[in-house]
């Protein structure tokens, strides 16, 4: 009977904080959300997947919005328009913040920060500077720098419709005079809608705003929302770090450098492995930079004639021009005239890493040669100039016994005299089983 009465206590008591917290979970469950990416960077393809990855994982959870945080110096147009697409695809409110205090959305940045259903700054940041440059960097000539001027202030325009006169205005002046303005500047303008210190003043002036998306007119309701941020994978940050020009000429150095060392020195798999792996990386990079191909020559001509050098020597003269060619290589396939000063490559670096290259590629390949010119120390051929002792007398015509290196072996004497027991012999050739000896002179 206490038993039961104790049940029923019990019981009662968990009923009782179940109608206690049922109210604050729904409350909880009630609360708006919104989603924080943060976006740091060069703008890339895995930028792009990384928003979109955000937005589909936010229109999942019903998030009142998504706040893509950007800080950019710029990127191609190509990933910049895909970048466009994807936010105004969206059916979740889209807000670009650029952010944190000294961020700037520099060249094709500018454009993707109008792209949001709502755009705002930071104090202290910037933004424009858009004017656009070749696929590789490079200065584009005045016909076609004409149209894709026209083509960018288009689509700038269409994203800044219903901003006023003077928004319209900048925008076009970023793109056609490259002018880059600062957030208050913007926010006057017209250009962004706020300004903000951060992610939480950000939804407070968010509250209540109207935003236009596919699924028609909404109001925000971000009071009290709860803030979540979505991180980059493990694939996405490895991605995000092979868009470094540093980290991709190191890569290519040690791919190249693994692969020929193998090649060199069969027999082995890691440093094929190795190789094969650190281009794999560096042809990715190589893919999403700004590079000029042509480098790559000057890159291939250093390698051989670090390998020359090796094969034929000339006392270091080949290793000195395959690393003034390394250093040539990488500056022109990285840091071409007009190429942004945030995708080059550093120059101490590419120094340093070539004469680090020349010297380590010379050394292994100098050991895998010396190993290949080492005499033969088994079977046969090992036994010829080896010094044995006559066990049983070797006559002028017939075979005695002589012990070479633990051995016993069958031996004739060539110089057709009998060798007494004893007698110590040097080893002159092996035919068959049979050694031809000749006996030292004390």
């Amino acid at each position: 009977m206490n038993k039961a009465k104790l049940l029923i206590g019990i019981l009662g008591v968990v009923l009782l904080f179940g109608f206690i917290l049922t109210p604050f979970a729904q409350a909880q469950d009630d609360m708006p959300l919104a989603m924080v990416l943060t976006a740091d960077g060069a703008i890339t393809p895995t930028m792009a997947e990384y928003l979109k990855r955000g937005i589909r994982l936010a229109e999942q959870r019903g998030a009142e919005v998504l706040i893509f945080q950007l800080n950019t110096p710029g990127g191609g147009v190509d990933v910049m328009g895909d970048i466009v697409e994807i936010i105004r695809a969206s059916k979740i409110p889209v807000v670009v913040y650029v952010a944190p205090r000294g961020a700037v959305a520099g060249s094709a940045g500018t454009v993707i920060t109008l792209a949001g259903h709502v755009a705002a700054m930071a104090p202290e940041t910037a933004i424009g500077a858009a004017s656009p440059v070749g696929s590789q960097g490079e200065d584009i000539g005045e016909t076609m720098e004409a149209k894709v001027k026209e083509i960018l202030k288009a689509q700038i325009r269409s994203l800044a419709e219903g901003r006023g006169f003077d928004a319209i205005a900048l925008a076009e002046a970023t793109i056609e005079d490259a002018i880059a303005v600062s957030s208050s500047e913007a926010l006057d303008a017209g250009l962004v809608d706020i300004i903000a210190n951060d992610v939480h003043d950000l939804l407070s002036q968010l509250d209540g705003y109207k935003v236009e998306t596919l699924d028609g007119e909404s109001t925000l309701q971000t009071a009290n929302a709860e803030v979540t941020s979505m991180e980059l994978t493990l694939i996405e940050q490895l991605l995000s770090v092979l868009t470094n020009p540093n980290i991709v000429f190191i890569l290519l150095t040690i791919g190249v450098q693994a692969i020929l060392i193998e090649l060199s020195n069969p027999g082995g798999w890691t440093a094929g492995f190795i190789g094969v792996v650190c281009l794999s990386l560096a042809t990715f990079g190589l893919g999403v930079l700004p590079v000029n191909w042509f480098g790559l020559i000057f890159l291939a001509t250093a390698f051989v004639l670090f390998v020359l050098d090796i094969k034929a020597p000339t006392h270091g003269a080949l290793t000195a021009a395959g690393v003034g060619s390394l250093i040539v290589g990488a500056l022109v396939l990285f840091n071409s005239p007009a190429t942004p000063q945030f995708q080059r490559v550093s120059v101490p670096l590419v120094v340093v890493s070539s004469l680090i290259t020349g010297g380590i590629f010379a050394v292994a390949l100098a050991f895998a040669i010396r190993a290949q010119r080492v005499p033969v120390r088994t079977g046969r051929e090992a036994l010829v100039g080896r010094v044995g002792t006559v066990r049983d007398e070797i006559p002028v015509f017939g075979p005695g016994s002589v012990q070479v290196g633990g051995e016993l072996w069958s031996a004739e004497s060539a110089q057709g005299t009998p060798i007494t027991p004893g007698s110590r012999v040097e080893v002159l050739s092996v035919s068959g089983i049979r050694l031809k000896v000749e006996e030292i002179q004390n």
